[in-house]
């Protein structure tokens, strides 16, 4: 059985993800030359090629796609247990990084942390807010203790080694503006959405995905006016005529006071908002009071709201 330096595994997958030896070297503060030495070594402990040469840059042959993944779930393991390790040493246990998502980091989460910093005001916090393929990146290698995750119906998030709870589950809305033809109603169906322009967020926004689901199920495909940068800009644009937006709730909580809000009632499209923990991490009490504030939180958040649980 081969047994694999984590420092050629580093060097192979740096490798595989830039296509370039030269880009991995650079990358990893090390020279093509010596960085090819040690790409021949592992190769060599394989037993197999793992490389493929072309004109410009590598590609990895079927074994080296294999070796990667594994080499990967092995470097996150590796930069994990190094957190947890620096966490201990330094101190940390008093001190929780939280991973989040813009649209519930701007609603739901600061009140969490209101109450939980007025519990224990000796934890020290840090937020990471972010997009959720890097939420779970963060998880996996440790760089946060908790995350708040979110996925939908058709794509639920299974992650290995991430143990995930549910905490509640969020309806998507419509955004028109008060001179709307609609702004006046409390909900609507898709159906009568059909003509209308949208404005969707840009750079291939999960809400796009939603949008095309939502309009497909009711028999059109939308017509896109304009693709904004964040939630705020799409309330402004909406607000001006330029189209309709589909937003999750707790992106809308501060409404633009010239967009009304629409509900598509039981037909809405809908999100689970989770929080995510690494499962073989030996969660510190500040990670566990943590949680059970959130916990508490959502109740508190359901009883108000009611939000579907």
């Amino acid at each position: 059985m081969a047994t694999f330096d984590t420092k050629r595994l580093e060097i192979f997958v740096e490798t595989v993800n830039n296509g370039s030896i030269t880009a991995a070297a650079e990358l990893l503060g090390s020279t093509p030359s010596a960085a090819s030495q040690q790409l021949r070594r592992l190769e060599q402990e394989t037993g197999q090629p793992l490389l493929r040469r072309r004109s410009r840059g590598v590609v990895p042959t079927e074994a080296g796609m294999i070796l990667a993944a594994h080499a990967r779930k092995i470097l996150n393991r590796m930069s994990a247990a190094q957190a947890d390790l620096d966490d201990l040493t330094h101190g940390r246990r008093g001190s929780l990084v939280i991973g989040a998502f813009p649209t519930v980091a701007s609603s739901f989460l600061p009140l969490v942390i209101e109450r939980f910093s007025s519990q224990y005001p000796s934890v020290s916090l840090s937020i990471r807010s972010t997009r959720i393929d890097q939420l779970v990146s963060d998880l996996e290698t440790g760089q946060t203790h908790l995350a708040l995750l979110w996925d939908h119906p058709w794509r639920p998030l299974d992650v290995e080694g991430i143990r995930t709870e549910d905490l509640f589950s969020e309806s998507f809305v419509v955004l028109a503006s008060r001179h709307h033809r609609l702004a006046e109603v409390s909900d609507v169906s898709m159906r009568e959405l059909a003509d209308e322009s949208w404005v969707v967020r840009a750079e291939k926004h999960p809400v796009v995905e939603v949008l095309d689901r939502a309009a497909i199920a009711a028999g059109f495909h939308p017509q896109i006016a304009m693709y904004a940068n964040d939630y705020q800009e799409a309330q402004a644009m909406v607000s001006a005529g330029i189209g309709l937006a589909l937003a999750p709730m707790s992106a809308v909580e501060a409404t633009h006071p010239g967009v009304r809000v629409l509900s598509l009632g039981e037909a809405a499209p809908v999100r689970r908002i989770m929080v995510g923990q690494r499962e073989e991490r030996v969660y510190s009490p500040a990670e566990m009071a943590f949680r059970t504030t959130l916990i508490e939180s959502v109740a508190r958040r359901r009883a108000s709201s009611r939000v579907t649980p």
